[in-house]
């Protein structure tokens, strides 16, 4: 149905794929000359040194671990509270009832339920893993500014 795209879409993604490449190796090299250039003019008594203009080398902590950690833990609990909301809402009909006869199970109602129950644990994943995020940027911003105290 979709074949007229499929040509155009490979030749696309080939050539993104060649140029990125490209991109990857000229990036390296440009990023080597800059190094070389800095380390011609930095010295060690220069690094030791913490004025203003002077940059501080040897105090940078990366929070990605931080972030990724809180994240996950917001998504575990937005599960398990999505888990524990369906369950409270929706405990009372069974899903997985077996019925004899064709006609006695209502799928609309089923269908409804699981609709619903897809709804809240979305809902409560993107609640919960947005506040684990938040999270880890108060506690980022905490850290920060009492290192800049000291």
């Amino acid at each position: 149905m979709m074949d007229f795209i499929t040509i155009p879409l490979v030749v696309g993604m080939i050539t993104l794929g060649i140029y990125k490449l490209f991109e990857l190796f000229v990036r390296k090299r440009e990023r080597l000359i800059m190094i070389e250039k800095m380390s011609d003019k930095l010295n060690p008594p220069m690094l030791e040194e913490q004025t203003m203009f002077a940059p501080k080398f040897f105090n940078n902590i990366s929070f990605g671990s931080l972030k990724i950690g809180c994240l996950l833990i917001g998504v575990g609990l937005g599960l398990l509270i999505g888990f524990f909301i369906t369950m409270y809402a929706f405990g009372s009909y069974n899903l997985l009832s077996v019925s004899f006869m064709p006609g006695d199970m209502d799928w609309n109602r089923i269908n409804q339920v699981k609709e619903m129950s897809g709804i809240v644990y979305g809902a409560s994943v993107f609640i919960f893993g947005g506040l684990g995020l938040l999270t880890a940027f108060l506690l980022e911003m905490r850290y920060t500014a009492k290192n800049k105290k000291n």
